[in-house]
């Protein structure tokens, strides 16, 4: 079963518009989908500000949501070049013995797309979802 943490933009984009296709992700029968506080707090954050009226369909995605603690502090080399902010995303993700994450953030993690990164493929949810059997 695949294991698929999914970054801020993400749960943004599923909350923000219900007919998202990274809402189709809420729907798979054979996947855990795995957040952390950091990447909540995120969403939220900015559904409060651009849709505050979503923030209850937010809070209904995150009760399926496994919330994982990044318990690790050392980042792989292929990822020294992540800003700061996004460490937290990716340390989570490993944590949480990912398989996946799943971001469209192509400016801070494009460099990584395709790429296995401490056991996790970084994919955005189009290509995860194209790749499924």
């Amino acid at each position: 079963m695949d294991r698929l943490f999914l970054d801020a933009c993400v749960v943004f984009s599923a909350a923000y518009n219900p007919s998202s296709p990274p809402r189709r992700l809420w729907e798979l029968g054979d996947a855990t989908l795995l957040a952390s506080d950091f990447v909540l707090e995120e969403a939220r954050r900015n559904l409060a500000v651009l849709r505050p009226e979503r923030l209850d369909d937010l809070g209904q995605l995150s009760e399926k949501l496994e919330i994982v603690v990044a318990t690790l502090t050392a980042v792989p080399p292929e990822a020294q070049r992540l800003p700061d902010k996004d460490f937290p995303i990716l340390l989570a993700a490993v944590a949480g013995r990912a398989t996946h994450l799943l971001t469209v953030d192509k400016k801070h993690f494009g460099s990584l797309s395709g790429k296995t990164i401490g056991k996790v493929l970084v994919l955005s949810p189009g290509e995860y979802l194209m790749r499924r059997p």
